[in-house]
């Protein structure tokens, strides 16, 4: 062995902590901006925030164009469950086709769909209770009045008793106006 490695004691090291030179604080100091009322920013800081605030404008934009390019199939989908509920309740009554409205203006969301062999229309939509969906549909006449307000699933049967009628007749309200702006003749 020899006498450097004898002199040594274990675990303990020597002039391990490196002190910043004059180069590197003056390169933290232009890393720095200076706004209003003398606060400084890390430009670091900022540029993280801009990716993160990018990631989440990018997948705000994803999700919205999936929503608006895949309507039609999800009102498809729709048709054939309510479809399947009418069977499975032994109703006659069925949906056709769905009808592509444009809202004019800030309109309830939900889609219209022709029913067979009549001239009613069908909307079908949820509404909320104790933080669960309840499909409903809502059998529209020719006139625009509703006629029927019906639970589509086995779970808003059990609630739909328990909805209040005030917040049952304001989604009536809202679809009766809606029917009448979309399809006035």
């Amino acid at each position: 062995m020899s006498n450097k490695s004898k002199n040594k004691k274990p675990g303990i090291k020597f002039n391990s902590v490196k002190r910043k030179s004059a180069n590197q604080a003056d390169d933290k100091k232009k890393n720095r901006l200076l706004f209003f009322l003398g606060n400084s920013v890390d430009v670091q800081d900022l540029k993280d925030k801009a990716i993160l605030s990018g990631w989440i404008t990018g997948l705000i934009l994803i999700i919205s164009m999936l929503w608006i390019f895949t309507n039609g199939l999800q009102a498809n989908y729709l048709l054939r469950s309510v479809n399947s509920v009418f069977a499975n309740n032994y109703d006659s009554r069925r949906l056709s086709a769905f009808i592509n409205v444009k809202s004019h203006k800030a309109d309830i969301l939900g889609y219209w769909y022709s029913m067979n062999n009549t001239t009613d229309r069908m909307f079908v939509f949820t509404v909320f209770k104790d933080g669960i969906m309840i499909p409903l549909g809502a059998v529209v006449k020719a006139d625009g009045k509703v006629d029927e307000l019906m639970p589509l699933s086995a779970h808003a049967v059990q609630v739909f008793d328990d909805l209040p009628d005030s917040i049952l007749q304001m989604y009536i309200t809202r679809i009766e106006d809606s029917a009448a702006e979309s399809f006035a003749n």
